[in-house]
């Protein structure tokens, strides 16, 4: 199983470099396991885009689309107070930003900490090392 951060999730939305890749991925395993928060993220990802003239309305139109699509079909790990106890955890052990600490808190709850087996798809690179450090295959 494969857990989906916000970063691996973007380029699925919208062409840039690594969307071949990611596409590749959903098309190897179709179940996209995310955060409660992933929607907020995605949210910022694309409206930020949008200001600063990087995203035509068409290409945003097609973006909601296929996140539309996505949202759909994806599970979600809720919060808790275990999710957050990892994420308070993970800020001291790693350098983190918050929200990062949140989306890895949420896989280690969906792996229940046994990590062997899992995925962890990110972009960002101070969360996968964060993630390899778990023991998580960072792909």
């Amino acid at each position: 199983m494969k857990f989906w951060d916000t970063s691996a999730l973007a380029p699925l939305l919208v062409t840039e470099p690594g969307s071949e890749r990611r596409e590749a991925q959903l098309l190897a395993d179709p179940v996209l396991v995310v955060w409660y928060g992933t929607p907020v993220e995605l949210e910022s990802a694309l409206s930020r885009r949008r200001r600063e003239g990087r995203l035509e309305a068409a290409e945003e139109a097609a973006a909601r689309a296929r996140w539309d699509y996505l949202e759909a079909r994806w599970w979600e790990v809720e919060p808790s107070e275990e999710v957050r106890g990892r994420a308070r955890r993970l800020l001291r052990v790693h350098s983190l930003r918050a929200a990062d600490a949140l989306q890895l808190a949420a896989a280690l709850r969906l792996c229940g900490e046994q990590t062997r087996g899992f995925s962890f798809l990110t972009g960002d690179e101070r969360l996968a090392c964060a993630a390899e450090r778990e023991g998580f295959a960072v792909e």
